[in-house]
């Protein structure tokens, strides 16, 4: 009968799915958004850096030159992680304009002109002769003059992830609109003796008025503010991913398309990587204002808490195939899949076990890491366990990617280690199973050999 189902749902399920991970807008969402990630990471390190006297001697000297130099050590993450929409958008134009055929760098170009567009500049005038004649006279005055800059400002707010559904919008319609200006032959089409490069230059000009002209239009000349309306229809979505049914819906799906070969991940997160995003960015931000961290269900918590050794929480089987298998099989797939597992590598546990179409393995591989989140969200909601603030390396083991996310909490770390344990404790009486069925097996062929 498992066969039977599992047959409907690879017909009727897997190849709808693989195409809905393949459509080319999602696609580029994905290309963008995972693009950012080294910018992610590694200025979430200086977070991490920035906020270490929390967690060390106060009369320590590199406890006092980090606290004192705060502001300095939060710079990079100021211009890479805080504006991450900045760089998303030109990955998310790149990537869709490549799958149309077109040159990358032109619909990376106009994407990211379409966002900016977006981004209405302030003027802050220059303090008139009152204001510098009181100057004179009072030096605190003087002091916040000189750090006011004048003239015209870009504001970083929704350069973020408060920008990123406009920019993801944008980026369509300046591709799109490149696209249209190509097929249809409405461009500056130039002499095949011209470089290609100054030939592409020309065909843009098309396309880069059309955007130019509508966006400033809408943001500019009609002043509508189109940030804010996204922002008012997507606050109840975000506010409804960061809730634990929202995060066991998507535990389950992951896991469920992973049972049956799907790479579940992938088509998740390339649906719910943005919301994610604006979670753990909002907590970062507040983190680094010394605010109350608002958000439990950011993607670090799935990565540290529940996808312990990769989806399904399979470093636990890694461990158990590794230390405690009678089979041959079972002791050589865990002596080979324990070290990637340890990293958060589980395709060789995955496929190697299997644990796709497999019933004795699928049931656990779902309950673990969903018992994890609820673990999870509990104690962090309880205050037992700092929020995740920072994004770590995802190849790092658990207990260390853990304490490194909650900004240096020792306790995620131990949460991280209990949850390890935990799962052991689900999986061994199917893993126990399991091997007891691979080891007859072997014992039957080694009869029929002997025979």
């Amino acid at each position: 009968m498992f066969d039977k189902f599992a047959t409907i749902l690879d017909e009727k399920l897997s190849t709808p799915m693989a195409k809905l991970a393949e459509q080319r807008h999602l696609r580029a969402i994905r290309d963008g958004i995972i693009a950012t990630l080294p910018l992610i990471i590694v200025s979430s390190m200086f977070m991490v850096i920035a906020f270490l006297p929390n967690s060390m001697p106060k009369e320590w000297a590199i406890t006092q030159f980090i606290s004192a130099n705060a502001t300095k050590i939060l710079l990079p993450y100021r211009v890479s992680m805080y504006i991450m929409t900045l760089y998303a958008v030109f990955g998310i134009g790149y990537s869709l304009a490549k799958s149309y055929e077109l040159d990358g760098l032109s619909g990376g170009i106009l994407a990211e002109l379409g966002f900016l567009l977006t981004i209405i500049p302030s003027n802050i005038a220059a303090p008139n002769e009152a204001v510098l004649a009181l100057a004179e006279t009072s030096t605190e005055l003087a002091d916040y003059l000189a750090t006011v800059p004048s003239g015209f400002v870009l504001p970083m707010g929704n350069l973020g992830s408060a920008g990123m559904f406009i920019g993801i919008l944008v980026s369509f319609f300046a591709v799109e609109v490149y696209r249209f200006t190509q097929k249809s032959g409405f461009k500056i089409s130039m002499p095949p003796q011209v470089p290609a490069s100054v030939a592409r230059s020309f065909e843009s000009l098309t396309p880069t008025a059309i955007v130019l002209i509508v966006v400033a239009t809408i943001c500019m000349f009609l002043q509508i503010d189109v940030h804010g309306m996204i922002s008012k229809l997507i606050v109840p979505l975000v506010s409804a991913t960061d809730t634990l049914p929202s995060v066991l819906i998507l535990v389950f799906l992951v896991t469920f398309f992973w049972s049956f070969g799907i790479h579940g991940v992938s088509i998740v997160g390339s649906i719910a990587r943005p919301l994610w995003l604006i979670l753990i960015e909002e907590n970062t931000t507040a983190w680094a204002a010394g605010q109350v961290i608002p958000n439990i269900g950011a993607e670090p918590f799935f990565q540290w808490f529940i996808w312990i050794g990769g989806s399904g929480a399979t470093l636990a089987l890694a461990l158990l195939f590794a230390f405690r298998s009678k089979s041959a099989y079972g002791k050589a797939l865990g002596k080979t899949s324990l070290v990637p597992s340890i990293f958060n590598i589980n395709e060789p546990m995955i496929f190697g076990a299997p644990i796709v179409l497999n019933p004795m393995l699928i049931i656990p591989f779902i309950i673990a890491p969903m018992v994890n989140a609820i673990i999870a969200w509990l104690l962090t909601s309880a205050g037992m366990v700092g929020h995740v603030v920072a994004t770590a390396p995802w190849t790092l083991p658990g207990p260390i990617g853990a304490f490194l996310a909650c900004g240096n909490d020792w306790r995620a770390a131990v949460l991280s280690i209990g949850l390890i344990v935990l799962d052991l404790i689900i999986y061994y009486p199917f893993f126990k199973m399991y091997d007891k069925n691979l080891l007859e097996e072997e014992e039957e062929n080694q009869e029929a050999e002997v025979l």
